[in-house]
């Protein structure tokens, strides 16, 4: 592609895969990184992992949108998405998640051996996890442990090992990730069933979507305390997780099975506040060790 055309096209790209919801993932990868460096990282580690982690959530959004197009295509909510509307080509697409992946393949390659070897599989389960939807309704489940790459992806870059530490943090993101990936479906259940396709709500109900939500909300929540515990960090990093837990409780009011209508960008927003505070009070916590 000539660069006056990537130009042209690169709001597109990046539109199509929501970068500006990288906010999600990234702050609890930094959130691994910094417990992996017990402080601040090197600048080398710091650069390649975030390279690495940008890279990853580009190919997992972009095999998404080219898997799922012809669904997207059939649901009102979706139907006016890039490939849908035909703004960008199959190709274009295809085009952004290999570059994407050679971009993570590579940055995965200045961190360590260990984050090399893993990258394709990494890579494999961000390609194939759109798929689920097809014949589970674990998808929901599985979309969060796809997020939960990210903090075990960090704490690797910089040790070079995966410990069960990061294994803590990641069940925390998984389930808080798979808690919201099973509301925001909420809105898609009509659809699902009509089209024979998978989700926590299309099978067991809105009211039990909910409450399923919940308690993952409060598995993440007791997650992030024990390793705190385990790691014994300072009292920063406790604060965090009550306000990350009284975010989380904050969205059922904005929520319910009766009122999804703000399941929008306020909704969102709650997310990217969860992760970012959760990053804050860790690095705090880790300086003033």
């Amino acid at each position: 592609m000539a660069p006056a055309a990537l130009a042209t096209r690169l709001p597109l790209f990046l539109s199509a895969v929501r970068f500006q919801e990288t906010i999600f993932a990234l702050p609890f990868a930094y959130t691994g990184m910094v417990l992996a460096a017990e402080g601040l990282p090197t600048w080398h580690q710091f650069g390649w992992i975030t390279t690495a982690m940008v890279g990853a959530r580009t190919l997992g959004m972009a095999a998404n949108r080219l898997v799922d197009h012809h669904i997207d295509a059939r649901n009102p909510r979706t139907s006016g998405r890039h490939l849908p509307t035909g703004a960008l080509a199959s190709a274009d697409v295809a085009v952004l998640a290999a570059a994407a992946a050679a971009v993570f393949v590579f940055a995965a390659s200045r961190l360590n051996g260990l984050a090399l070897a893993l990258s394709p599989v990494a890579g494999a389960y961000l390609i194939a996890y759109p798929y689920t939807k097809r014949f589970t309704w674990a998808t929901n489940l599985l979309l969060g442990w796809a997020l939960a790459i990210a903090p075990a992806g960090a704490w690797i870059g910089v040790r070079g090992s995966l410990d069960w530490e990061t294994v803590l943090l990641s069940l925390a993101v998984a389930s808080w990730a798979g808690g919201f990936d099973i509301l925001y479906h909420v809105q898609d259940r009509d659809f699902y069933i009509g089209a024979g396709l998978h989700s926590v709500a299309q099978r067991f109900s809105v009211v039990a979507a909910f409450w399923m939500a919940r308690a993952l909300d409060l598995v993440a929540v007791a997650a992030l305390v024990a390793l705190g515990v385990w790691l014994d960090l300072a009292f920063p990093y406790f604060i965090g997780c009550a306000i990350a837990a009284a975010l989380m409780a904050y969205k059922y009011r904005i929520v319910t099975p009766v009122d999804i209508s703000r399941m929008g960008l306020a909704f969102m927003r709650i997310n990217a506040y969860v992760s970012t505070t959760m990053l804050v009070s860790t690095l705090i916590a880790v300086l003033m060790d």
